[in-house]
């Protein structure tokens, strides 16, 4: 019965930040004003600003009110948008917020049916409702471009046969999205759609290189720029970029294993702590919540944690190399 206020507390607040959102996701007099404009611009304007307008009002259709309503309640959402595109899912910035919001009220709901003051419970609610969503999406950002970069030198590979047959390099990048599978064939085929409705080859290439954010794709992008430039034989330096970027995957293979042993030393030794005071926690709850009552123990935990950062920062830079 004493943790009823707390949950009538809980499930209010979360009533209330439902009414709050749903409220301020109604039409927006600044965003109708903006599609006034581009309206204009559509009717007056050259074929790219209508080409990036019809883009725009196909990308603004899509989003749900919960989208938009997560846009002004979020920080930095125009980056957290590419992060998510980056990671290659439908996954959506109203998706997230409510992943975020549904993770922090489930955990701290859960930290105070174990005991844990409510100001602590809803700290850790939130630092786990924050973590968790960042922490898988960039998992999957990261293993989507781990994907790319295997099969990007295949990629090229392609494009040089293609040219040495006599293709134009437009032409060649859509042959390269449709017989390549995974990401590279996902992002090629985006490079082209964009050319066809008017973008030119170097800003398609480039929109896919900001939002790729790898170095292999980048060297791409400049070769081409480069050699659009100057001219020169492109087959011959889109082959040697190949040959560079296969070496480059192998240096970094040979590093990973060179470096392993000492990533799950770091993983074991970091991890070790917050396993057991996790199992101690749930074997003995009262013992445990020392640590939260007396101001010494607090001061020790806290210090314990500076050094164990200080420790975890130093060994990530002794097991970091860039290439």
């Amino acid at each position: 019965m004493a943790m009823m206020p707390f949950l009538m507390v809980f499930l209010g607040a979360s009533i209330v930040l439902g009414m709050i959102v749903f409220a301020f996701a109604g039409p927006s007099a600044e965003r109708a004003q903006s599609r006034r404009i581009a309206a204009v611009r559509l009717r007056h304007g050259d074929p790219m600003v209508a080409a990036e307008a019809q883009l725009r009002g196909i990308s603004a259709n899509r989003d749900t009110k919960m989208d938009l309503a997560f846009t002004r309640i979020l920080p930095n959402p125009v980056q957290l948008a590419k992060r998510l595109a980056m990671t290659g899912k439908t996954w959506t910035v109203g998706q997230y917020g409510i992943a975020t919001a549904g993770i922090t009220l489930v955990v701290a709901m859960l930290m105070l049916l174990k005991g844990l003051p409510i100001l602590l419970a809803l700290l850790f609610g939130l630092f786990v409702g924050v973590g968790l969503p960042h922490f898988i999406v960039s998992k999957t950002i990261a293993r989507r471009i781990g994907k790319f970069t295997a099969k990007f030198p295949d990629a090229i590979d392609l494009l040089v046969r293609g040219l040495r047959s006599g293709l134009p390099i437009s032409e060649t990048i859509g042959v390269v999205g449709h017989e390549v599978d995974g990401p590279v064939g996902e992002e090629f085929r985006a490079v082209s759609d964009k050319m066809k409705i008017g973008r030119t080859m170097d800003a398609a290439l480039q929109d896919t290189a900001d939002r790729l954010g790898t170095p292999e794709f980048q060297f791409f992008v400049i070769t081409i720029a480069i050699q659009r430039e100057t001219g020169g034989n492109l087959a011959e330096t889109l082959a040697n970029l190949s040959h560079v970027l296969r070496q480059r995957g192998q240096m970094k293979l040979k590093i990973k294993a060179m470096s392993s042993e000492s990533k799950a030393s770091a993983y074991i030794i970091g991890a070790l702590p917050f396993i057991v005071f996790g199992m101690i926690w749930v074997i003995n709850g009262k013992y445990m919540q020392n640590f939260f009552i007396d101001e010494r123990l607090m001061a020790i935990g806290m210090g314990g944690m500076v050094w164990m950062a200080i420790g975890a920062f130093i060994m990530s830079k002794m097991i970091s190399f860039e290439i």
